[in-house]
């Protein structure tokens, strides 16, 4: 599978999906103005990659700083495939990364984690990174 990588906009998270090594990555604010168009192509190449029955292992991390309602509702169908994913056997670590000052981005980290039920979850603050 080819890997994934776009740059962040004003708008658009960074994405790194680098299915070589199991690393994939969001890394900054998220409010596209069509949510659909931007995360569509991403559900379809992380579905087609996690049901491929040589992937063992998955590592998932979010570092957003910033997204709108619509696109909690694509990070949340995010974690239901990687959730799924786990469920069927696979090793699945989600790692959600904030700003130490920021409580609001760690409260909605802790409420996507609960979510989770096979996937372990982390969730994590970042210091100098």
């Amino acid at each position: 599978m080819q890997n994934i990588d776009i740059p962040a906009t004003n708008r658009t998270p960074a994405v790194v999906f680098d299915f070589d090594v199991g690393h994939l990555k969001l890394i900054g604010e998220s409010y596209p103005e069509d949510v659909t168009t931007f995360y569509n192509p991403l559900f379809d190449a992380l579905k087609s990659w996690l049901s491929d029955g040589s992937i063992s292992k998955c590592r998932f991390e979010f570092e957003l700083i910033y997204f709108n309602s619509s696109s909690a509702k694509a990070i949340m169908m995010i974690m239901e495939l990687l959730d799924s994913a786990a469920e069927a056997g696979k090793s699945v670590d989600v790692y959600w990364f904030h700003d130490p000052e920021d409580e609001t981005m760690e409260e909605l980290g802790e409420e996507f984690g609960e979510d989770l039920k096979h996937a372990r979850f982390t969730l994590e603050k970042l210091l100098d990174r």
